[in-house]
């Protein structure tokens, strides 16, 4: 690790040096004022050897050493942040390589192929690939299950499940098949593929401006602008002023130069692109895939959150929460014949059955071969399923299902039992209502189980000033206890497609950004309206073409974390430019007033910080304006910590710390740097 690490910091100063290039430095125009200003009291020092008037010359050369050390520093700050990008670049290169894949002529026929390599292969071309070969391209499932290794890409050692149909039907190139096959037909060119497009958005250098970002580097040149003129009259004006009053001199282009750096809004120029960058490397490490940069800056904004229920706020399976029988029948033997009838249940709800039997009333151990029975698996057309054996039947199921099932034995349906029913429901659960032969014995409550701590995010998020909305397919008196128990502020029930697409256009009209998350066909126009769309990686290609962002852990309670990075993202921003401003206040007192001690001795009181002379004052100014840059490279890349306050507090908090900062820091830095070079003997 340690070995990393200094490859990393000794790539950043070798591209700290590549930057200094006129090409790169152009595009921070903050920052070009400075590079211009090193160019020319380089030049001035090289002329003060030629006799020029009014340069000092080791005093030009020092000023001109500490600007292209700014210069550095500023390069350096945008470097270390791109290195983390390359890093991940160059893990996600080695998971792409060129193999040879078997292009079937046609899906139905798996021995006619031709071996073509993995990078000739074209978007609707069908392959297929076994256990233990690389899946060459990005594609759809058309046929088969298989266990697919994605640690390459996620980072996730477990292997997941990919499958025809459904919304886990999408495969990346560059994953392993781990046992089965697939057939997959190709749905990515050459050169196009996820992870192209994966190593072309973690290189910081391929990283595009968010307007955010465009809006403020506007604002910090149209400052730089200003002080560019502000100073570029002050030769003259001192030059007339000195002649005027007899006494002084005017100012030389080195202090005018040096002014200007100290002045412009240096410190945020020089930290901004790594800032943006950093904040993308935050979002890959979180294994989320940002196609935007806008799509970051947007979830910072995001006042509106809307989450699937199943797999986001509940954990995604209902399981058995209590046995309920009917008077007459005891808990137990309605727990002993819901679990016979769920023994050969694979689903998620008929192991919970299995499980609660046994932790309720000890039922396990059974010999299933004694009893000879013949299981009835669940069907779309009986909607009910159970076990026949002895002579007895048993079924579970829906509640009219199983009403129609005992009456047509000749049996009753107790009145007893639509109570119970009812009951369940209200409470936001299944009811499942279990019979033997022709007799009711109760129902099996069914329960969603809210994710631990959900609450309590909801709540952090509550304070943020968030509205988090819970969507799903359950009918309204489900939905709604549900969103009482997981605390969210709304729900949709019965949602469809276009009462998500409804939705978001909706609060979107009224001024609110909208952030969501999906991962089916289902989902993709909701995810295409949407400000922050999260798909899924495990999910279909429509849905993630749909996102402007990816989470390769398809995780989908990963969306909170990507707003919590968004406004991580601002508040460094804004925190960085609140210090940066307020700097330069406090910089402003230090070089001013010395700068016109001559012509006129009455500034003297505008001295507050009791600075010896001019040139220790600019000397003390302009190395603080380099240091304070190497200072905050780390704040730049952690960002500023996050807290869950609504924006009003947090401008409110970082204008009291970032701004009473900005201004604090640099009377006491400069007037200690002002006095180690006095003591040095600087005149």
């Amino acid at each position: 690790m340690k070995t990393t690490n200094n490859n990393k910091f000794a790539d950043a100063v070798k591209q700290s040096f590549v930057k200094l290039s006129p090409r790169i430095q152009i595009k921070n125009p903050v920052m070009l004022v400075v590079y211009i200003g090193a160019v020319l009291t380089t030049i001035l020092f090289f002329l003060s050897f030629g006799g020029l008037k009014d340069e000092n010359t080791i005093y030009t050369l020092t000023i001109a050493l500490i600007l292209w050390f700014t210069v550095l520093f500023a390069n350096f700050a945008e470097a270390i942040a791109e290195s983390r990008g390359r890093a991940q670049a160059d893990s996600l290169r080695s998971a792409k390589k060129d193999i040879k894949a078997r292009k079937l002529k046609s899906a139905t026929n798996i021995e006619d192929y031709t071996e073509v390599l993995s990078n000739t292969l074209k978007k609707g071309d069908i392959v297929h690939v076994v256990a233990g070969e690389q899946i060459p391209m990005d594609g759809e499932v058309i046929e088969g299950a298989a266990s697919v290794d994605e640690s390459a890409i996620t980072g996730e050692s477990a292997p997941v499940i990919r499958e025809s149909g459904g919304d886990r039907s999408a495969v990346t190139g560059g994953t392993v098949l781990v046992s089965d096959s697939l057939i997959i037909k190709i749905t990515a060119e050459a050169g196009e593929s996820f992870l192209d497009k994966m190593i072309a958005m973690v290189e910081g250098a391929s990283r595009k401006k968010t307007p955010n970002e465009i809006a403020l580097q506007i604002l910090l040149v149209t400052l730089t602008i200003i002080f560019l003129v502000v100073t570029g009259t002050l030769m003259p004006f001192s030059n007339f002023v000195s002649r005027q009053v007899g006494q002084g001199s005017a100012i030389s282009i080195t202090n005018v130069i040096a002014l200007l750096v100290c002045l412009a809004p240096t410190t945020i120029g020089a930290l901004l692109s790594s800032i943006g960058i950093a904040g993308m490397s935050r979002l890959n490490q979180a294994n989320v895939l940002a196609m935007s940069g806008r799509a970051i800056e947007a979830a910072g904004d995001v006042d509106v959150l809307l989450l699937d229920k199943t797999g986001t706020i509940t954990l995604g399976n209902r399981q058995a929460s209590e046995f309920l029988p009917v008077k007459g029948v005891g808990e137990n033997e309605l727990a002993n014949a819901a679990q016979l009838a769920s023994i050969a249940d694979e689903t998620a709800e008929g192991r919970s059955i299995v499980i609660l039997a046994k932790e309720k009333f000890g039922i396990r151990g059974r010999d299933m071969s004694k009893l000879n029975a013949n299981f009835i698996e669940f069907s779309a057309k009986t909607r009910m399923s159970g076990i026949d054996f002895q002579g007895n039947e048993i079924r579970k199921g829906a509640a009219e299902t199983i009403k129609e099932y005992v009456t047509n034995k000749g049996g009753e349906y107790p009145e007893e039992c639509d109570q119970i029913v009812k009951r369940v429901a209200g409470l936001g659960g299944t009811p499942l209502v279990v019979a033997q032969n022709d007799k009711v014995l109760g129902v099996v409550y069914l329960k969603d189980i809210v994710k631990n701590g959900v609450k309590e995010r909801f709540e952090d998020l509550r304070k943020m000033g968030i509205k988090t909305i819970m969507i799903t397919g359950d009918n309204p008196m489900t939905a709604a206890a549900i969103a009482a128990e997981a605390g969210v502020d709304d729900f949709l029930a019965e949602a469809t497609p276009e009462a998500k697409l409804t939705l978001i256009r909706d609060y979107q009209t009224k001024g609110h950004l909208v952030a969501m998350t999906g991962d089916g066909t289902n989902d993709a126009p909701a995810l295409a309206q949407a400000d922050v769309a999260v798909a899924m990686n495990s999910g279909t290609q429509a849905a993630k073409e749909a996102g402007n962002m990816v989470d390769l852990d398809s995780n989908p309670t990963k969306l909170i974390d990507v707003v919590r990075i968004g406004k991580q993202l601002l508040m460094t921003r804004g925190s960085l430019t609140t210090f940066s401003v307020a700097n330069d206040v406090a910089k402003y007192f230090a070089i001013i007033p010395v700068l016109f001690f001559g012509i006129f001795p009455q500034l003297s009181v505008l001295n507050i910080m009791h600075l010896t002379n001019s040139t220790t004052a600019i000397l003390s100014a302009i190395i603080y304006n380099a240091l304070i840059i190497v200072a905050l490279i780390p704040l730049a890349l952690k960002g500023v910590k996050y807290r869950e306050l609504p924006a009003g507090k947090l401008l409110s908090r970082n204008l009291l710390i970032y701004g009473l900062g900005g201004i604090i820091s640099p009377f006491i830095v400069i007037k200690l740097i002002d006095m180690l070079l006095t003591v040095c003997g600087v005149r």
